[in-house]
Order: structure tokens, then sequence, then C-alpha cells
């Protein structure tokens, strides 16, 4: 067996860079440790992520993608975390059981993937038995991915654009979506059909989320299609309107306003007539910082 190379090469930038000695790549972080800002019971997922005791919400410091109109910017720039070990990460997703989390949601993990493989062998080895939740901004290696096949139990992935203009302008991923694209098909390999428990929560699947930027309905409709024409009902389509236009996106004025009621109904009413079924759409004022947490190092 080959030896496994200690430049970074987990997510598609590709940086090469040898993280372990100090060296920063796009997610901005390095060290030994595995960064974190928060881990605690989250009320925001979908209803069968959260449901009604709430998904153990772990949030890794840092980010390959680094979208210039990001929510939780302050952790995708690695401003805060706290370095741990593998074996404290293991003691966190227990302690999340432990406190009724109905899963353990791994939240931006893709440049810590091999850390969180041994966290979450060693936890299964001391009780753990939530379904693991991978939620991922979609830019993920084919590569990666089957390293976590037989770890990962739902895919919570987005999908951000089928458009390479916004793309390259907010996130610098040109190849977004192409590279989306043959992430998503291996998911899809991986978990081909949704499974539910006796209480509705998700126990195997993929769901597909696609955050709606204000004056991007084009691109949002040709993301919808392209999920649901390729696979059906094979996935579930998450659409969200929550977005929340913060300062750091005032050199983007076409960003700088939250999505409309019209686009928005837009949208759904674009996804029912391809014929989606399976998904899940957000009801009045969601836009704001309640789906932004305390990042506070709770439970770390």
């Amino acid at each position: 067996m080959m030896k496994e190379s200690p430049n970074c090469n987990l997510c598609p930038r590709n940086c090469n860079v040898l993280r372990k000695a100090g060296q920063k790549g796009t997610c901005g972080v390095s060290g030994k440790g595995i960064h974190v800002a928060r881990a605690a019971l989250h009320m925001w997922e979908e209803p069968c992520i959260s449901g009604s005791t709430g998904s153990g919400t772990v949030f890794f410091s840092g980010c390959p993608l680094r979208c210039v109109y990001c929510q939780n910017y302050r952790i995708a720039r690695a401003e805060i975390g706290k370095e741990i070990t593998i074996d404290r990460l293991a003691e966190i997703f227990l302690e999340l059981q432990v406190k009724g989390a109905a899963n353990i949601n791994l939240v931006t993990p893709t440049h810590y993937t091999p850390e969180i493989i041994e966290a979450v062998k060693v936890a299964e080895q001391n009780g753990l038995k939530l379904p693991i939740v991978y939620n991922c901004s979609g830019y993920e290696s084919i590569h990666t991915l089957r390293q976590l096949e037989g770890v990962v139990d739902i895919y919570l992935t987005d999908f951000k654009y089928m458009e390479s203009e916004p793309a390259k302008r907010y996130s610098r991923t040109e190849d977004y979506p192409e590279i989306a694209k043959g992430a998503l098909q291996e998911m899809v390999r991986q978990q081909p059909q949704a499974e539910f428990n006796a209480q509705g929560m998700m126990v195997r699947g993929v769901i597909v989320r696609h955050l709606l930027l204000p004056n991007h309905l084009k691109n949002a409709k040709a993301v919808v299609q392209y999920v649901y024409e390729t696979y059906g009902n094979q996935v579930y389509l998450s659409l969200m309107n929550q977005y929340t236009p913060l300062p750091h996106v005032a050199d983007f004025p076409e960003l700088d306003r939250k999505v409309t009621k019209r686009e928005y109904k837009s949208l759904v009413e674009y996804a029912v007539s391809l014929g989606v079924e399976q998904g899940f759409i957000q009801e009045g004022e969601t836009s704001g910082e309640s789906f932004i947490p305390d990042f506070d190092y709770e439970g770390i």
C-alpha cells in the first residue's frame, strides 16, 4: 500500500501544502490537531436531521471554498477555533449522543477527513451508534469522498452553482459546476436511497441544499433542474431562502439584500412544475441571524 502523502490535496483546490508543518492552504488552517468552533445540539437543519432533539452539530474551523457571502464567515476564515485531538473529537461525538442528538453532523469537514474517520472509529468502539452526517459545500474531491464510504450515512451537501460565472465571482471556483456534479454522483453511489427510522428521522441518504441568492434565480432553477432530472427521487432537495446579507458583501452590491418572497416563490413553483415531491422548503421570514449560532466553543 502506498504511503499517504503529507501534502494536503483533500479538496479540489489541490493546494499541496504541508499543513502539519504549519503551512496553510485555501482552507486557512494548519497544525497537527483539529480546529473546532462549536459542538452542540442544533435545531435549524431539515426536520429529518434536527427532529425534536436536535442534530449533534460540530462546526469545524476553516473552509476550502470560502464564499464571499458566507453566513459562518468567522469560522470559514479560521478566525476562531480551538485545536483538539482525534481522541477529544471522539469524546465530543459521544457527549452529543448522551445529550440526545439525533445524529453527528459534521459541518465543513472536508479538510479534516482523515482525522474524522479515525475519530468516528474510536467513538464507535466506545458506543457511538448515531448516523454520521457529512455537511459540506459540494466542492468535494471524489478521492476524498471514497475514503468516507462506510463511515458517512447521510450526505447533506450544497449545490451552489450551475453557472461558472457566479462560481468564479463568489467562490473563486470556475470549475464548481463540474466538480459538484461528480461529487454528487459519488455521494449517491454510496447512499443511493434514503432510509428513515420510525420517528421519521433520516438514517441514510442524500439531501441536496441550494441557498437562493438575490438576483440569481436563473442559476437556482438550473441547479434544481439538473439535480431532479439526474437523480429524481433518489435525493431530497432542500430549497433555502435564509440568505442574510452581512457587512462583508459590501463589494458585491447585487448580494446586499435579502431574497424577495417573489424570487423564492418562483423557485419553489418551478421545482413543483418539474415534479419535485421529495424536498424541503422554508416558510415565513427565515432570513436572519437566528440561523447563525454563536461560535463560543460550546461543547469543545
